[in-house]
């Protein structure tokens, strides 16, 4: 790795004077770069120096922005300026020895605070769009029908009915030392709360850039806030099914528990587990269109393999350690600690929920980022 001393620079006009050390003599030469998208502007052939004092000139583009110069020889490393220029009049930053990979170290240690404060800015920035379409997106699912918007009361109210006769009446599932037809409810419905969120974002996240590809070539509409309108209209859905459950427990047994004020620390790592994943399936759906398909099955056999409409009893011990593994039942155990336990929810399981969760929508986010720049030519 060749040594690189005495670095110094200076503006003369619209050029940059750059001169430095080398330990020995070699060709050196000077490249112009983009500093936001990485894209190489332009470069010089090799220079042959028989000294191993070097000093060159750089010209500067005259379009106003900021530019980055490296100028070096052969090998790693390289000196690096900060170039801007405003109002015709070019200013660089003081000059500095880097490398191909201590750049690489600097962009990565820029990008992990991005990749966790962007999503947030974003979907801040754009909050009142969003409500604006989930509204929208709500009212239109059961636009012309009888019941109108209460068909958000009753899908829910409907669903958790079926569920309950196959496995509570016909089945006669029952769960622990509770062995009444209302515990049966209570239980069932408050592990049905985070899957009835969690399956209707989920289910619809795959296809939901092509249901809005309309959207795809306009530069200005922030693509990545689709995913999240799901898991907003999804959590409306849960909303209405938590006023459901609520009015049973009561009226089964009276009061609400004081435990519940543990909820907003569940419905967080849960809302961000669906949000990431349904980035990732938004932007993979664009290039699999059969994982609409593929997904109704798994979401399908994701429910069955969580223990929400039969007791945690029943599942076979060697199965029951993998379990601990799945997100959901580690949600639908914190429900049901908290609504009918009256107990706090397990801290160990729902705090590595909560970073899986955070991990999974900044990657799910930076997938989807990543991707979308080719979903124009696909659609």
């Amino acid at each position: 790795m060749a040594r690189i001393e005495a670095v110094r620079a200076s503006v003369e006009g619209k050029m940059i004077r750059v001169g430095f050390e080398l330990e020995t003599p070699s060709e050196v030469r000077w490249r112009i770069i983009d500093p936001v998208s990485g894209a190489l502007l332009s470069e010089s052939e090799w220079i042959a120096h028989s000294r191993t004092q070097v000093d060159l000139k750089v010209g500067i583009p005259g379009d106003e922005g900021d530019y980055r110069v490296e100028v070096g020889p052969p090998g790693d490393r390289f000196v690096l300026l900060d170039v801007r220029v405003n109002d015709g009049r070019v200013a660089v930053s003081a000059p500095k020895v880097s490398s191909v990979s201590g750049l690489r170290f600097e962009r990565l240690c820029q990008a992990v605070p991005k990749a966790f404060v962007y999503p947030v800015r974003s979907i801040w920035r754009h909050r009142k769009l969003m409500a604006s379409m989930v509204k929208r997106d709500i009212l239109a699912r059961y636009r012309g029908s009888f019941g109108g918007a209460l068909w958000t009361f009753l899908n829910p109210l409907l669903l958790m009915a079926t569920y309950f006769f196959v496995f509570g009446v016909v089945l006669r599932t029952r769960f622990g030392a509770d062995t009444s037809r209302s515990g049966f409810v209570l239980y069932f419905l408050a592990g049905m709360l985070p899957w009835l969120a969690f399956s209707e974002a989920v289910g619809r996240s795959s296809s939901i850039i092509l249901e809005y590809r309309n959207f795809v070539k306009k530069l200005v509409f922030p693509l990545e806030t689709l995913p999240v309108n799901l898991v907003i209209s999804g959590a409306v859905t849960e909303l209405f099914a938590l006023a459901i459950f609520i009015a049973g427990l009561l009226i089964a047994r009276g009061s609400v528990p004081v435990r519940v004020i543990w909820l907003p620390a569940i419905v967080i790592p849960q809302l961000l587990l669906t949000a990431g994943i349904c980035w990732f399936l938004a932007a993979a759906g664009v290039f699999l269109r059969d994982l609409g398909q593929i997904m109704s099955f798994l979401l399908t056999l994701w429910f069955f393999v969580t223990p929400i409409c039969y007791p945690e009893s029943a599942i076979p011990a060697g199965a029951a350690k993998i379990l601990v593994l799945n997100p959901i039942y580690v949600l639908v155990r914190s429900y049901r600690a908290i609504f009918l336990e009256n107990q706090a929810p397990a801290l160990p399981s729902l705090v590595a929920l909560g970073i899986g969760s955070i991990v999974l929508a900044v990657l799910g986010h930076g997938w989807f980022h990543k991707l979308r720049k080719s979903f124009a030519d696909v659609i």
